[in-house]
């Protein structure tokens, strides 16, 4: 099997506990129900050829693809590997299934699964710990109402499991996150909280409210940047159709004042970002009703220094609905995401980029 070689629209499958408390091995192909959702995950896809051995065209190149295909989950890194929690498969039940993929050796495994069943939350990995912020129970395609929640777990390797810490201070879903000097900062969410902006100390497991993001909004990308918190784009309604904005404004720690930095060269939602080189990085988006999918596979990269955005390649396949990225050995990695308007459409596909360019 070639890296990228199988994309696929799956349902797929829960990891069992073991007696140690972690994930046991699943058979070659193991279907198991959790609540209405029924997947199954199938040991013959899980592994594939080296990060870096598919083609790569103007810097993009499909990775090996996941197991379960998802959208509006979370993305993050932790000792090097890649973690995607929650979110959906196609059918829009939620999920509380981990997938975890190791770039050394080309696997995708299953990881602690979560709590509960959960969708559009925030993921940051602090001091070897994974901590899952806010996100969305229920609603979707599960016929009940959504809840946006205020819940805070933690994820230690060494112990396992998840335990519950202090809960935000507003329930959100669909914001952003970003970790200056060890604290995590969090922005924006669905309407009513698209203003709010908190920060929350692992070290003491305390929430502290700061000034409102001007701009309320909620589908962001936010990232941290050399030492403050950068947010840009995102949408200002709940839903796919909300009007999209192309603001960037900045928060500096040290002030704790917000500033407006040079606007998107377009109007995104539905976006996700990243840093690499001392450079921000934002990466498709929905809402762009040019594109026969209502989708848009653009791809910038801003310089902090010169305030400036430049186009990059666009994406191979345009995406909305990741809530992060993980970037490991050079390269940043996209796993998942919806291919078309809505969120009913996830893939399994995994895009990687190796930008050439820096801003340091």
């Amino acid at each position: 099997m070639t890296a990228g070689a199988t994309v696929l629209f799956a349902t797929t499958a829960t990891a069992q506990p073991n007696a140690g408390g972690g994930a046991a091995a699943p058979r070659p192909a193991t279907p198991v129900q959790d609540n209405e959702l029924v997947e199954t995950w199938n040991e013959r896809v899980s592994a594939g050829a080296p990060v870096g051995s598919a083609p790569e065209f103007d810097g993009w190149s499909l990775g090996l693809a996941m197991p379960l295909a998802r959208s509006e989950h979370a993305v993050a890194e932790l000792d090097g590997k890649i973690w995607v929690l929650g979110g959906y498969p196609p059918g829009r039940l939620p999920s509380n299934l981990v997938q975890i993929y190791d770039p050394a050796a080309s696997r995708w495994s299953l990881g602690p699964r979560l709590p509960q069943p959960i969708h559009h939350m925030m993921v940051a990995a602090v001091g070897g710990k994974l901590y899952v912020i806010g996100g969305e129970i229920d609603g979707a395609s599960t016929g009940r109402p959504e809840i946006f929640v205020a819940h805070v777990w933690v994820h230690d390797p060494a112990a396992g499991g998840w335990v519950q810490r202090a809960p935000m201070p507003t329930p959100r879903s669909g914001g952003g996150k970003a970790v200056i000097d060890g604290k995590i900062y969090v922005a924006g969410g669905r309407p009513p909280g698209g203003h709010a902006f908190e920060v929350y100390d692992p070290a003491t497991d305390t929430w502290e409210k700061l000034p409102d993001m001007p701009t309320q909004r909620n589908h962001l990308a936010m990232v941290a940047l050399d030492g403050k918190v950068v947010v840009a784009g995102g949408r200002t309604g709940p839903g796919a159709m909300a009007e999209r904005v192309d603001v960037v404004e900045i928060y500096d720690p040290a002030t704790r004042r917000w500033t407006r930095g040079a606007s998107l060269p377009a109007p995104r939602g539905g976006i996700t970002g990243a840093v690499h080189g001392g450079c921000m990085f934002v990466f498709g988006g929905e809402g762009e009703w040019g594109h026969v999918l209502g989708l848009t596979p653009t791809a910038y990269s801003y310089n902090p220094r010169a305030d400036r955005w430049s186009r990059l390649p666009d994406l191979p396949i345009a995406v909305h609905g990741l809530k992060g990225s993980a970037v490991i050995g050079g390269r940043i990695f996209l796993p998942g995401g919806a291919i078309t308007l809505g969120g009913n459409t996830g893939t399994n596909a995994m895009q990687v980029y190796r930008p050439t360019m820096r801003c340091e």
